[in-house]
């Protein structure tokens, strides 16, 4: 069966599913693009309408690992906060950077349609909370957002974010209005049926065995055919294998592990009324509701794979933690998917060599940056258009190797305990203070209640009575004077 069958009466392309083609013959195309996830296709997509012949050669099948398995959030942005991305190429490039990404959510939106790809089940509004109270710096960042990066956000206060999520874990909060969720799954699938009917050509279950980068065209041997490009994009991300080996090394593969409960009724809808989806600030928990009563939750990561099953247990008990009215929900389904990290926290987009392009690295941020690299890269090629060269300043950083990905998975553990241990601590602040505002109302009330008694009439001591002295005695010596005198 395949995995294309997301199928709806008006769509014949989605109504029949698609039988995988392994590329048994040699071929010449202008671009030949290695991997079929969300990057590629949308440099398949952009490149084929644009009028160019396209090949894309993936080793598995189409969105089989994260692009495939996401939550589906589009919002603008990276995976390397604001603050540091100012800091590092300036305030003027990290505009530009930020309006790329801002193209990239666009382009997601302007697909993502029920006409375009039935099911997609596209709903609006992105809520950042915060596990600290920390309302100086959601003032501050509001400002950047709005003002200097034309973004549209809100502000939420507490009580507006907790009357959303029942839990006391989450102060304040972002609210993107236009930012928006979609089926992921559903996405790169049709992603794929748009560039297939725009004239390219994927194939699927077709390893790349090696690649000659050298003259101007190009050369890539699979198991069964050869094909010749005059351009190559690398978009297979951590997966490209040995066959490029230096290039995947600069990125840290990062699992990250998902589920979906079982349904829970009307206890979901009393505890979580927000209907899009809701990140904390620490990049921790990640979740929202689907299907109307069930929950989709993703939160632990590792740097090497294990079975998703594993962290059905760990999901349930976050959920439990956060949510305690909910209980202890059933867990439906758990899935994961490997995702690239650079060692700076930004895509890797451009041109390594003239005719080889690499798009990869997304992070957390997969679903705008890549329609944002497969546009850049298509444009690149086909019209000279070179904003790709912003992100020239995030250079290729090898990730460390095996050594790498100890040191982020400790790296990781210790962020999760520093993000526990803050929380904790402001919620206790939080405890205090409430205990305070007790204490002072209940001194209030009790002046109130004495005030209203009346003022008390002031006793006046009487004074004592002094006691009674004793008879004066006359002194022995004169009292013998004068017997003797008698005498």
């Amino acid at each position: 069966m395949s995995e294309d069958s997301t199928g709806a009466a008006g769509d014949a392309d989605a109504a029949v599913p698609h039988e995988r083609s392994r590329l048994s013959f040699d071929l010449d195309v202008d671009i030949c693009i290695v991997g079929a996830g969300l990057a590629g296709l949308t440099v398949a997509l952009e490149a084929a309408r644009l009028g160019a012949s396209v090949a894309v050669l993936e080793g598995r099948h189409v969105g089989w690992n994260a692009s495939g398995h996401q939550l589906g959030t589009v919002m603008p942005g990276f995976s390397l906060p604001l603050g540091p991305l100012i800091e590092r190429i300036g305030f003027e490039d990290a505009r530009e950077l930020w309006a790329l990404s801002k193209e990239g959510a666009d382009f997601v939106r302007a697909h993502a349609t029920e006409e375009v790809m039935p099911g997609i089940g596209l709903s609006e509004g992105v809520l950042e909370v915060s596990n600290v109270d920390a309302g100086d710096q959601l003032i501050s960042r509001l400002q950047v957002l709005n003002e200097d990066f034309d973004t549209e956000v809100e502000g939420w206060q507490v009580e507006r974010v907790r009357d959303q999520l029942k839990s006391g874990r989450y102060f304040h909060g972002i609210y993107y209005p236009k930012a928006f969720q979609i089926d992921g799954r559903n996405y790169v699938h049709g992603l794929a049926r748009l560039a297939r009917r725009a004239g390219a050509r994927i194939f699927e279950d077709t390893p790349v065995v090696s690649i000659d980068a050298s003259g101007i065209r190009k050369r890539i041997v699979t198991p069964s055919a050869r094909l010749r490009a005059s351009h190559i994009v690398l978009a297979g991300n951590v997966h490209l294998g040995a066959t490029l080996r230096r290039l995947s090394d600069t990125l840290l593969p990062v699992w990250r592990y998902a589920a979906v409960t079982a349904p829970l009724g009307e206890r979901l809808q009393e505890t979580i009324a927000f209907k899009g989806s809701v990140g904390d600030t620490d990049g921790i928990d990640h979740f929202r509701v689907v299907d109307g009563d069930r929950l989709m939750w993703s939160s632990p990561e590792t740097t090497w794979p294990m079975p998703p099953h594993y962290f059905a247990g760990r999901i349930r008990r976050r959920i439990r933690g956060i949510f305690p009215t909910l209980g202890d929900v059933e867990i439906a389904e758990t899935w994961g998917g490997a995702i690239g990290q650079t060692v700076h926290g930004m895509p890797q987009i451009g041109q390594l060599r003239r005719g080889l392009w690499v798009a990869s690295g997304f992070g957390h941020q997969g679903l705008n940056t890549s329609a944002m690299a497969g546009q850049l890269i298509a444009r690149s090629i086909l019209w000279g258009d070179d904003r790709w060269r912003l992100f020239s300043p995030f250079e290729l950083v090898w990730a460390g190797g095996a050594t790498g990905r100890v040191a982020g998975y400790f790296i990781h553990l210790w962020g999760r305990g520093s993000a526990a241990t803050a929380g904790a601590l402001a919620r206790h602040r939080e405890r205090t203070r409430a205990q305070e505002r007790i204490r002072e109302a209940r001194l209030a009330e009790a002046n109130r209640q004495a005030g209203t008694r009346g003022p008390r009439r002031p006793q006046v001591a009487r004074p004592r009575p002094a006691p009674p002295r004793p008879p004066a005695r006359a002194p022995a010596n004169s009292g013998e004077g004068e017997a003797r005198d008698g005498r």
